[in-house]
């Protein structure tokens, strides 16, 4: 499977952001969005996810499900955790799981991969701040998708929080899956590669 993005450009609003972004990712890489704010990463996350229109250019998946639509075979975790704060860990988990359109039989793993098996029972709004971005980044565990988008995955994250991360991204790329991530903080990864943003035009 290939992730292929060609040209891409983006003006919201009418306001050039970037031009001439074009990739292609392979199954088992994983690919860093660097650049200062204001540079177009999550523009170009919410891009490829389906999420905004580009202004020029274009993304496909090369070898992917040709019933599903590119956005269809992503997780994104943007900037916002997304949780009901009245609903339980394992309720939002739940809802995520229904979203999803998957079963309840891996939420449970879920959880634990990020630590939060024994506050399955606590409501949301209780969490601390790390706590509820491990929620929110438990959902990619709940459903299979091959290609992760994460926007700034480890915001709140202390040191613990950000080993797990490592090895749950870790085991997704073992396993032939593809990951887009902006950050500001390395993931420990062993192999990755780079896109910098702000420059005329891009290419990884």
């Amino acid at each position: 499977m290939n992730l292929v993005a060609e040209s891409l450009a983006s003006s919201p609003g009418g306001r050039p952001l970037f031009a001439g972004i074009s990739f292609v990712l392979g199954a088992g890489e994983a690919l860093l969005l660097l650049g200062p704010n204001g540079s177009g990463k999550t523009t170009l996350i919410r891009t490829i996810a389906g999420l905004m229109t580009p202004a020029a250019g274009s993304i496909r998946i090369d070898g992917g499900d040709p019933e599903r639509s590119v956005g269809e075979q992503c997780h994104y975790v943007g900037h916002r955790n997304a949780l009901k704060g009245s609903l339980t860990v394992a309720e939002n988990a739940a809802f995520w799981c229904r979203f999803l359109g998957r079963r309840l039989d891996g939420l449970d793993a879920a959880l634990a991969a990020f630590g939060l098996a024994r506050l399955r029972d606590i409501p949301a709004g209780y969490l601390s701040a790390g706590q509820k971005r491990r929620l929110s980044l438990a959902r990619v565990l709940l459903a299979y998708r091959p290609i992760w988008l994460l926007d700034e995955p480890t915001v709140s994250l202390d040191h613990a929080a950000q080993a797990a991360l490592t090895r749950v991204v870790g085991v997704h790329l073992s396993a032939g899956g593809l990951l887009i991530a902006a950050t500001h903080v390395p993931l420990g990864l062993a192999k990755v590669r780079e896109l910098h943003l702000g420059d005329a035009a891009g290419t990884a």
